[in-house]
């Protein structure tokens, strides 16, 4: 107890009172009684901290609640996200939680009954890998969660951020280059190679820290507001950035993240920028979240630090879905200790706007210190030789035409355009997709190259003789891939549907659409009304749905792909439930539960809730007080039932 007191006060508190010495000569007392007395010796000891042999790899876990990504904005788009909280919210005026943005590793970790059971990362934002004996050799995470001024509810899921401080980070860094190995190119990545590692002996010599800001799941305590959480977090012995500040107003989280700016350089941590978030949990709620980040929170980034360098040459970038990128070939400048050859320059728009051209000096950023980009154009050191720059008409690959779409210009070459083929097939073939191991970027390139690949499809009508007859196959690599190629033809409906390349459509959204609609004709064949019912799918992405299964060859392509044996199975679970497919409305009040555990009941079974009726629904559930919802229903000859009969069909 004396030790995990004192560990409260250096990790949580940042407030030792006795020396490093000292606790150094505790920890040596108890690790004498834990040898003499091994009886004593518990998981959750302080001794335990030094890590377990090594894994062969990770695990997959799932997530207790999605971690999502936040949207970036500018101060302007910080107003109008005031704006739209207030007027969707009906209220004049929101509290804000802001704290610092971390440049870290984002993680969950599970307590059940205060003791640590679970430890995961980020992955894709709904599963992630499970690092639970690396997180356990973190000083800063309590093994056990203290119970002194609050108890510690029956289960805890709290998200956190891992990281590396600067000062650690530069001596890891020497140690590394000593060693004659590579050095890590900033703390964050330092601090996520050292919580992947196999050996989580290995992470235990890492000085990382953590900073928790998020309650992802808990039972036996309720929380109303962000602040409340953030208060209660170190009283278990779980570190907050002592930082954090709750804002009456907008302005205030803003001159937060002035203030913030200007510390930036002085802070022993790497911060890229200032989270604000919605304090009350009710308002959280009843925002909700699109696609791939919540409505509720935005993270209002500083500006990226900037070196000179000059622009050698630009070129055009053809992505997977044709969009043609501008990229800046630059003379090679080192920003924020990653060298940096290469810059995005967006779009035509982008170019025009910054007046920028081939030749010109520039002053080069790193976008959230992570994307190198151009950011200002130094006009004054022009010398006249200077050339301008226009997205051709003409596909340099393929020489389609070039069309304008907004603020863009896209190749109408689809698939015959190899730069969409080859990413195409990439994409398709990656791990969150169809996950066909030995098809990488260099194999994609060979096939195209020699013509065995003109569409998706042809993947699998590969043979033996068409691999070993490419460069690096031997009979065994071709063996593994035509194993591997024939072994995707089994994978779950969402990561197909992800795996088609959708625009706008990540691995979260394919899930939604899988979970909604649950076979393939199903998703193809739904409307933007439908597909809007999915309480994270908004406009832009029913639109993009819908407009990628009206298209033709996108349907022949999918056609052909089933006819060679593609399965795309139902997730786990939903075979054979009985609500599986269907579509609840509720109106009215329901006296036996609440509309929220009714919703649970429905999706439990494998059938949705939608807010209003149309000619999808299946079902409306009125209670007392029925209103337009009724009316609509008979309008349209929806089956409409009472509470008790829809308690009858999902018990």
């Amino acid at each position: 107890m004396k030790i995990e007191h004192h560990n409260y006060l250096y990790y949580v508190l940042d407030k030792p009172v006795i020396s490093d010495g000292a606790y150094d000569k505790l920890m040596e007392e108890l690790k004498k009684l834990e040898e003499q007395f091994p009886e004593f010796l518990t998981p959750d000891s302080p001794t335990q901290k030094v890590g377990a042999p090594p894994l062969e790899k990770f695990r997959t876990v799932k997530h207790t609640t999605s971690m999502l990504s936040i949207d970036t904005a500018t101060q302007e788009e910080v107003l109008r996200f005031d704006e739209r909280v207030k007027r969707e919210l009906g209220i004049a005026q929101v509290e804000w939680v802001a704290e610092p943005k971390f440049d870290g590793l984002s993680v969950e970790i599970v307590y059940k009954e205060g003791r640590l059971v679970g430890g995961s990362t980020r992955g894709d934002g709904i599963n992630g890998e499970d690092v639970t004996e690396n997180i356990k050799t973190i000083r800063a995470v309590p093994l056990k969660l203290r119970d002194v001024e609050i108890r510690p509810p029956r289960l805890l899921a709290v998200g956190g951020e891992a990281i590396l401080n600067i000062k650690d980070f530069e001596e890891l860094n020497k140690e590394k280059i000593l060693r004659g190995k590579n050095p890590f190119a900033n703390p964050r990545n330092a601090a996520a190679g050292s919580l992947r590692h196999l050996d989580s002996r290995e992470t235990a010599k890492v000085s990382l820290d953590m900073f928790f800001y998020r309650v992802m799941g808990c039972k036996g305590k309720k929380f109303e507001s962000q602040w409340e959480i953030l208060q209660t977090l170190p009283k278990w012995g779980l570190k907050v950035n002592s930082q954090i500040r709750l804002c009456s107003t907008i302005e205030e989280a803003i001159e937060y993240h002035d203030q913030m700016a200007k510390q930036r350089d002085e802070l022993p941590i790497e911060i890229d920028g200032v989270v604000i978030k919605v304090s009350r949990l009710d308002y959280e709620e009843k925002l909700g979240v699109k696609a791939r980040s919540p409505r509720w929170s935005v993270a209002y980034k500083f500006p990226p630090r900037k070196e000179e360098t000059q622009i050698m040459d630009i070129i055009v970038q053809v992505g997977r879905t044709g969009t043609l990128t501008p990229i800046a070939l630059l003379k090679p400048v080192d920003v924020s200790g990653v060298t940096v050859s290469r810059a995005t320059l967006h779009n035509q728009d982008f170019i025009d706007q910054m007046d920028a051209k081939i030749g010109d000096t520039v002053r080069v950023g790193r976008a959230g210190d992570v994307i190198p980009e151009v950011m200002e154009v130094i006009k004054s050191k022009r010398t006249g030789k200077e050339r301008k720059f226009h997205i051709p008409e003409r596909c340099p690959i393929c020489n389609s035409e070039v069309i304008k779409e907004g603020a863009y210009y896209r190749c109408t070459g689809g698939l015959s355009c190899s730069a969409q083929l080859r990413r195409g097939i990439a994409h398709f073939a990656s791990k969150g997709a169809m996950d066909i191991d030995g098809l990488g970027r260099k194999t994609v390139n060979q096939l195209v190259d020699s013509e065995l690949v003109k569409s998706i499809s042809d993947i699998y009508n590969l043979k033996k003789s068409d691999l070993v007859s490419l460069e690096r196959f031997a009979e065994k690599s071709a063996d593994n891939l035509i194993q591997n190629i024939e072994a995707s033809k089994e994978r779950e409906l969402s990561r197909f549907i992800y795996a088609l390349g959708i625009p706008e459509v990540g691995e979260h959204v394919a899930k939604l659409l899988a979970d909604k609609f649950g076979s393939v004709p199903g998703i193809m064949d739904a409307g933007e009304e439908e597909l809007l019912e999915i309480k994270e799918i908004g406009n832009e992405i029913a639109k993009e749905v819908v407009d990628f299964f009206k298209e033709g060859k996108n349907r022949k392509g999918i056609a052909e792909l089933l006819k060679l044996g593609i399965k795309a199975r139902p997730a786990e679970g939903r075979v054979g439930r009985k609500l599986e497919g269907k579509t609840f409305v509720f109106t009215g009040a329901l006296s036996k539960i609440t509309r929220s555990e009714a919703k649970k009941l429905v999706e439990s079974q494998g059938g949705s809730v939608a807010s209003s009726v149309s000619k999808r629904t299946d079902f409306v559930v009125t209670g007392e007080s029925s209103g337009s919802k009724y009316d609509k229903a008979k309008e349209l000859g929806i089956r409409i039932i009472d509470e008790a009969e829809f308690l009858e069909r999902v018990r």
